[in-house]
């Protein structure tokens, strides 16, 4: 792959707009392909960023841009991982290099920046339920415009995905769904749909002719191999054209495919007639992740989101840390609990690596259950093996488990079952933006009856409240946030602690601080750097955001009348409110509280340093804060 300094970009600076690509030949737009992907490589290698997605939808973008008429047709792309051909070509290309930083644009579609954005998104399955909506609001008005949806086939795992599909099918509106096939999500597809082809031909009737034909087949002096070479492509190709027609044709949907995704005059002609049809079209392409770029395309599952990297080499241009994530720390104490306790089995939803349960699932693969983008699922799936005797520990993203969360309520915590919620990239997550902050599982959880809510202020402490939510036979919430941990040394053995205890790490008496989780240390940071201006703060650990400890807040504001809470969560609803309430419940009066946190917006795309400053919840704010407070 050539670096972005010896590559002639001479078709796509004349490409502002959609519009300009309708200008250009075959030729021209099979260069602007490529030209596509060297940006797209160089951009993700400069600022990080979802590639192997993007690398494989190229051509597609570059066919529903050409034949579409947008933005007056609606293309809604699925999680958009795989839009930044579209903002190339949506006149976001001088903008590229500051994608995801500060001020930049963002990693995903959005309203905001474009009117070619038509629908915001970040999580999956949302796509075709969204253009259904958009389909019906046509007819309403009395338009003429065209609407497609873009879904992966990872993506069509989601419930939602067939509730819209369901819906769709049976309103007849003109709708065109583009279901773009690489056989990859984020890990591997699994599920009955991604097996459906197989199974088909595997089934006993198929069985016997095949072993039939075989043997006749191998009867035929001369050209009976070759004969039998051709019936093995002939039966691959009526897996993929008969079989999947038939199951969209049942769901109401004119079938269409498949299509070779990175065959641009295939691609246009084929969408030039797919246009013209009426009711819901269902068009299936197949294209690479990772497509142009040879490492993206051996390991699409290790360059589907990374940090800055090397072109030449494909390598991360940080040098590799000693120290461990809090996802490799909670990986690692799941073989340490699971080989004590039979009992464990883990749970996640097509983020087996990404949750760092990859070593699980090769030590313990039958206890290992990868449910595919299906959020609910996973959750209502473990209530099962928990009222069975198991102890599932379902490990989702804060923002991914939202999805789930009528499945917590009545499933799992109504039953009072012994369900662990191993909640990763809780808190401020960074540049993937709002669609992925992870500020809002203390406040979504902490009003339902019978869960504890636990965050660990270090790696250490995150792996004895794992022994705890083992151990106390509840449902628990264990959050801990992306990146690294601190290089804490971890203590032998596991040990589980007292449920709603807190702990004080530093005495003081002008002021306390009550953190939780992540903000703990800049807490402690900040007590070091006013002790040295002669200001004596004391800062509690809280350890659980439920149950709070309220003898520790009760003894603590018995002498000290000014408390300042801290959590990377937003404050409705939050650990600083669980204070408020306790103080309240405990009828304690005449304390001055101050609640750090993060405000009633959504969090834009930044690095996680720099949104903990703007929030005023790193070491400066809080010793800010603690000032302010001191001179009232």
């Amino acid at each position: 792959m050539k670096s972005q300094e010896t590559v002639n970009y001479s078709v796509i600076q004349n490409v502002n707009v959609p519009a300009d690509i309708r200008k250009l030949s075959i030729p021209e737009l099979n260069t602007l392909a490529q030209e596509l992907r060297h940006l797209i490589i160089s951009t993700v290698a400069s600022c990080g960023g979802h590639l192997a997605s993007s690398l494989g939808t190229v051509e597609l973008t570059l066919a529903l841009h050409y034949v579409f008429n947008t933005p007056q047709d609606k293309v809604i792309w699925d999680v958009g991982h795989q839009s930044y051909a579209h903002k190339i070509l949506t006149g976001r290309k001088e903008k590229m290099a500051g994608m995801r930083s500060k001020n930049g644009i963002s990693g995903f579609p959005k309203r905001e920046e474009s009117i070619y954005d038509v629908f915001n998104v970040g999580h999956s399955g949302t796509s075709i339920s969204a253009a259904a909506g958009f389909a019906e609001a046509r007819c309403l008005k009395g338009d003429q415009n065209k609407i497609v949806a873009v879904i992966g086939d990872g993506s069509m795992t989601t419930g939602m995905a067939f509730e819209g599909l369901n819906w769709a099918g049976d309103r007849k509106k003109d709708l065109i769904i583009v279901l773009n096939d690489n056989e990859m999500s984020i890990s591997p597809n699994v599920g009955a749909l991604s097996s459906y082809l197989n199974r088909m031909m595997t089934g006993h009737t198929v069985t016997k002719l095949r072993a039939d034909m075989k043997n006749l087949l191998k009867r035929i002096p001369g050209i009976g191999e070759q004969m039998l070479r051709l019936t093995r492509q002939i039966e691959e190709s009526l897996k993929m054209f008969v079989v999947p027609g038939a199951l969209f044709e049942e769901l109401g949907f004119t079938y269409v495919g498949p299509l070779e995704g990175h065959r641009l005059d295939h691609l246009l002609r084929n969408f030039e007639n797919i246009k013209e049809l009426a009711g819901p079209v269902l068009v299936h392409v197949i294209t690479k992740k990772g497509k142009g770029y040879k490492f993206a395309e051996e390991k699409p599952l290790t360059y589907h989101g990374l940090s800055p990297f090397d072109v030449v080499t494909g390598k991360p241009l940080a040098a590799p840390s000693a120290i461990p994530s809090y996802t490799d720390v909670f990986g690692k104490t799941m073989l340490t609990i699971a080989r004590a306790d039979s009992r464990i089995v883990a749970i996640t939803a097509a983020m087996c690596e990404g949750t760092g349960l990859d070593q699980f699932s090769q030590e313990f693969p039958k206890r290992l259950f990868d449910v595919g983008i299906a959020e609910q699922h996973a959750v209502t799936f473990a209530a099962g093996l928990a009222i069975e005797g198991f102890i599932p520990v379902v490990a989702i993203y804060s923002t991914f488990l939202q999805r789930a969360y009528d499945q917590i309520l009545h499933d799992v915590c109504l039953q009072k079952l012994p369900v662990i919620f191993a909640i990763d990239r809780a808190g401020i997550v960074g540049e993937d933006g709002p669609t992925h902050q992870g500020l809002f599982d203390f406040s979504y959880l902490r009003n339902i009856p019978h869960i504890v809510i636990m965050a660990p202020k270090d790696e250490n402490e995150l792996r004895h409240m794992l022994k705890t939510a083992v151990d106390c036979g509840l449902p628990v919430s264990l959050r801990y946030p992306r990146g690294r941990a601190l290089g804490i040394n971890t203590e032998e053995p596991l040990k589980a602690l007292e449920i709603g205890k807190g702990e004080v790490l530093c005495e003081g008496s002008d002021l306390a601080i009550i953190a939780i989780g992540s903000t703990v240390y800049p807490a402690l940071a900040a007590a070091k750097r006013l002790a040295g201006e002669g200001i004596d703060i004391k800062v509690i650990n809280a350890r659980f955001a439920k149950p709070v400890d309220g003898k520790l807040i009760a003894n603590t504001t018995a002498t000290i009348k000014k408390i300042i809470t801290v959590e990377e969560n937003v404050l409705q609803g939050g650990f600083g409110s669980a204070v408020l309430e306790c103080l309240a419940e405990k009828n304690i009066t005449g304390v001055q509280i101050k609640l750090l946190g993060i405000p009633d917006e959504f969090v834009e795309h930044s690095t996680q340093a720099q949104l903990r400053q703007k929030y005023g919840i790193d070491e400066e704010g809080i010793s800010r804060a603690v000032k302010e407070m001191l001179k009232k």
